[in-house]
């Protein structure tokens, strides 16, 4: 069975961070009641828009994704590395939630639900247009609805801007368009730059607006406040690396406790582990927001590692799911294919207890980076284990099926379909996303399935793949992959079967169990 590869809570009123060790990048959230609810970029993977329930901001699992398939739906039948759903935020408006989420090649969305954990409705194009990104609604006491935007470069041709925009009451269309509140070029800070991911806040009497600066991998967190809406707007830097070891701090949610306790989600980028979610305590000094630990006393704080839980009720232990026993009716939450799955990639039903997969062609011979037909979940913990059983059937020569680590390159070992039968392989591709070709390696020519597939994640990402053929004594093959980030995602691990593009007829893949642990020292 699967066990937490991480676990935030130190089980004696501290937590740890990451609270998530896991690639939730670009993180929003919102208290209703004693619940927390979080969500997150997903870019091409669907289905997108994971949700996630806390209810002491520090234990987390999935319960839906509120974006069942990408739109336009067509267009997302094949991978678009680095499309889809970028920064989104989630509020609770008139007894609804609302998300509202950019596509940078097609507008701002929304969509809404009385109940998180179930159905969403169909989005909602709330203003078209390529570059709009990162949007974050605000309900006025006056009944005005306000919205704020960031743009990407690569679409608009601008960025370092935040854009403000008056919606109709129904928070569907744009009444007004406000233009440019925030410009990054003015603020008098070396090396200001990139500017994006608003949120927009209302607090005694004052607008905030909280946005990452400085980039990705290397930047801070801004807060800039006015007293109207439209500006000006004073400016402060109040978390920043500092001595730590988080680097780039930046891009979340503020959130309260029914006690009043304030209280900062963020992410820090890992490369290989993605961009993982932080918690930092806020505290509020003359109305400005000061975050994690600020020593010196000058409104910047550097980011905690272990520190008091939120005063509020204890919770159970709980992180997003990662292995999965294929008992249930429904893939768990944690799974995403690279595109809109078609209906036949995958039964539960098939063979009750086990996964089945459906041979897919592949888009270009020996190339899986634009396979839609990819089963993946994201990296839990700096290390882990990650170990599965799988029976194949191909109906065709050239049919391979495997357990896959897959980013800007991949690597997997599974089995091959032959003249002479089955054979096992380990094969990787090193610039899978510059077109690089696939080197396969002969690990045992011929064989019968079950066969138990296994890699070992160690820190630093590099990936350690074996395989057994009794389910006890596991061989390594020797060789060692280093996992590398995707197109603005971390690297993933999961399942695949595919089929050479001119297959007639395809075979299947059944998978037992895909069980994640921790990997012992």
């Amino acid at each position: 069975m699967s066990s937490p590869a991480w676990q935030p809570d130190c089980g004696d009123g501290n937590y740890r961070n990451p609270i998530l060790h896991a690639d939730y990048s670009d993180p929003d959230a919102v208290r209703v009641g004693d619940d927390f609810y979080l969500v997150s970029s997903s870019f091409n993977s669907a289905p997108a828009l994971p949700v996630l329930h806390s209810r002491d901001l520090v234990n987390w699992r999935i319960i839906n994704h509120a974006l069942p398939r990408l739109v336009p739906a067509d267009h997302f039948s094949v991978p678009r590395h680095g499309q889809g759903v970028w920064a989104p935020s989630i509020r609770h408006h008139a007894g609804k939630f609302w998300i509202y989420y950019p596509d940078p090649d097609f507008g701002i969305y929304v969509i809404t639900a009385e109940d998180p954990a179930g159905r969403w409705s169909d989005p909602v194009l709330v203003k078209g247009g390529k570059g709009l990104i990162d949007p974050c609604p605000l309900w006025d006491e006056d009944g005005r609805v306000w919205l704020v935007h960031a743009w990407a470069r690569s679409r608009a041709g601008i960025k370092n801007r935040i854009t403000l925009l008056r919606l109709s009451a129904d928070g569907l269309g744009v009444a007004e368009d406000l233009g440019v509140i925030i410009d990054g070029a003015k603020v008098p800070v070396p090396g200001f730059d990139t500017l994006e991911g608003p949120k927009l806040y209302k607090r005694n009497g004052w607008y905030y607006v909280f946005g990452p600066a400085g980039g990705v991998a290397t930047g801070w967190q801004s807060v800039f406040r006015a007293r109207d809406i439209r500006g000006p707007y004073e400016h402060r830097i109040v978390l920043a690396q500092g001595k730590t070891a988080i680097n780039g701090p930046h891009q979340g949610a503020l959130v309260d406790t029914p006690a009043g306790e304030s209280w900062f989600l963020h992410f820090q980028d890992l490369k290989a582990y993605g961009r993982i979610v932080h918690l930092q305590p806020v505290v509020w000094r003359d109305d400005w927001p000061v975050m994690g630990n600020d020593e010196d006393g000058d409104g910047t704080g550097d980011p905690v590692l272990v520190h008091p839980k939120p005063r509020v009720p204890a919770a159970p232990l709980a992180v997003p799911a990662s292995g999965d026993e294929f008992d249930s009716p429904s893939l768990g939450r944690q799974w995403q294919w690279q595109a809109n799955p078609g209906e036949n990639w995958h039964s539960l039903s098939a063979r009750p207890g086990w996964l089945r997969l459906a041979a897919q062609p592949e888009p270009q011979p020996g190339n899986l980076y634009q396979s839609p037909a990819l089963l993946l979940q994201k990296f839990p913990a700096l290390s882990f284990r990650v170990t599965a059983r799988v029976e194949f059937a191909p109906q065709t020569v050239g049919e391979s099926t495997g357990l896959i680590v897959f980013g800007y390159a991949y690597s997997w070992i599974g089995l091959r379909a032959r003249d002479n039968g089955l054979a096992l392989v380990w094969a990787t591709r090193p610039e899978a996303a510059k077109g690089a070709p696939q080197e396969e390696h002969l690990l045992i020519e011929r064989l019968q399935s079950p066969v138990w597939l296994s890699v070992l994640v160690h820190p630093g990402a590099r990936c350690q793949f074996a395989f057994s053929t009794d389910g006890t004594t596991f061989t390594d093959t020797g060789r060692e992959f280093t996992a590398t980030e995707g197109h603005w995602v971390g690297a993933k691990i999961g399942l695949f079967a595919a089929a050479p593009a001119a297959a007639a007829a395809t075979g299947h893949a059944d998978f037992d169990w895909f069980r994640v642990q921790p990997l012992q020292a």
